[in-house]
């Protein structure tokens, strides 16, 4: 519950924190909030608990004007928050950095450790600047398509959507640098969320995501980093890759957009592998021939649809691709969305991975895996999708079935473990 409102301000952003347990990934019922201004840390704005579903509900929070985040000379766009996050039978989590852009809803993920476990000192989460506000070293750059025949190489036989990314946070050549496991989306998502800003046009944000997509999938496809000896797929050094933020938050219209074509990438005619699609800020460093974030910016203000921004960029060769396989997902996509009146294996598989998925996230009632999609089916999906921030249509479309898939594969890999 809600015990204090904050402060009345012009521009005002949301804010959602989801808070699972690091030991199983559960949701945990009644873990508290504390929110405060990173500057003035003591001063406690709001004090909310989580559901059983592990969020807060959507908290209105000061924000700067929209207009810094539009262009590059203006102010920091996004106020920083500090987060304490408590639950019974857990580590306290402190949070300091998360940014909170105007008129988006900022998405904070929260893990806490159970006691008996004891502390972690990676379990609190220092936030630092966005990319396009403080300063980073620039891409170093590369070819954009990589020799694939030297003796020793290499390279996956069909582009594949990875399970996981194994992150290095640190210099290819810091030994000292933690690797982390990440899920393929929330990769990205955490990537994009910190490289561009959620304000910007929806056709700018999509191409953007697609360069972020066909570069990871590069190094995934030529196993860029493996065939030199590491044991991690890419880093979190801007010189060499993308800036991925351990435990920052992201942005509900980034992750939306990464949920719509995560399966995306960008090719060339009779280039087998994804294009590694590099690119800098367009202010503080100029790159003629990769695309600018700030200029694909300005590009989606006067109406660029995302190919027409690639292309601009990349030039008219570049097209958008699919890849052929999704690791750690049971079954591809229908075809077509399954809703009211579906019948089939495929309503029956969802019904059965809704079912699975209810034995954590109890708000959600289990089903009759009958293959028959009725009102019962129907509100199901609407539970699911009211939880993982998704349209409440109670339509399973391309991005529900997915994330089902994923929530599912959690739950049941998790249940397999203990």
């Amino acid at each position: 519950m809600i015990i204090r409102k904050a402060e009345t301000d012009a521009s005002k952003g949301m804010l959602q924190v989801n808070v699972v347990s690091s030991a199983n990934h559960f949701p945990i019922d009644h873990a508290t909030v504390s929110i405060a201004d990173t500057s003035e840390p003591d001063q406690v704005l709001e004090e909310v608990d989580t559901n059983s579903s592990g969020q807060t509900p959507e908290i209105s929070l000061p924000a700067p004007p929209l207009a810094y985040s539009m262009q590059a000379d203006e102010p920091r766009p996004y106020r920083e928050y500090t987060l304490r996050i408590t639950a019974p039978g857990y580590e306290p989590v402190l949070i300091t950095g998360t940014e909170v852009l105007p008129d988006v809803l900022a998405l904070q993920p929260v893990q806490l450790r159970p006691v008996d476990l004891g502390p972690s000192p990676t379990d609190d989460v220092l936030i630092p600047d966005h990319t396009l506000y403080g300063e980073y070293p620039p891409k170093i750059a590369e070819p954009e398509i990589k020799p694939v025949g030297e003796s020793g190489e290499i390279v996956l036989s069909r582009v594949v959507v990875p399970e996981t990314i194994v992150v290095h946070d640190g210099a290819p050549t810091n030994n000292s640098a933690p690797n982390y496991y990440v899920p393929y989306k929330d990769y990205i998502k955490n990537v994009a969320s910190s490289e561009i800003y959620a304000t910007w046009p929806q056709s700018t944000i999509t191409a953007n995501v697609l360069a972020i997509l066909s570069f990871t999938m590069n190094r995934v496809y030529t196993e860029w980093y493996r065939n030199r000896g590491y044991n991690f797929t890419i880093t979190s050094s801007t010189a060499y890759d993308h800036k991925w933020i351990y435990g920052r938050n992201i942005y509900e219209e980034i992750s939306q957009v990464v949920d719509d074509i995560f399966t995306s990438y960008l090719s060339r005619p009779d280039v087998k592998q994804p294009i590694l699609t590099q690119y800098c800020d367009g202010k503080r460093v100029s790159c003629p021939n990769w695309m600018s974030q700030w200029g694909s910016k300005d590009l989606g203000d006067q109406g660029y649809s995302p190919t027409e921004i690639i292309r601009y960029y990349y030039g008219d060769n570049m097209y958008i691709n699919t890849a052929e396989i999704i690791s750690g997902i049971p079954s591809s996509w229908p075809g077509e969305p399954l809703r009211r009146g579906s019948r089939g294996d495929k309503v029956r598989q969802m019904q059965e991975q809704l079912n699975a998925i209810a034995t954590v996230y109890t708000a959600i009632p289990s089903l009759a895996a009958d293959g028959i999609f009725g009102p019962a089916t129907e509100a199901s999906v609407k539970d699911f999708q009211s939880i993982f921030g998704l349209p409440k249509t109670g339509v399973a479309d391309y991005r529900t079935w997915y994330k089902i898939s994923e929530i599912y594969v959690a739950v049941t890999r998790i249940a397999e473990l203990s």
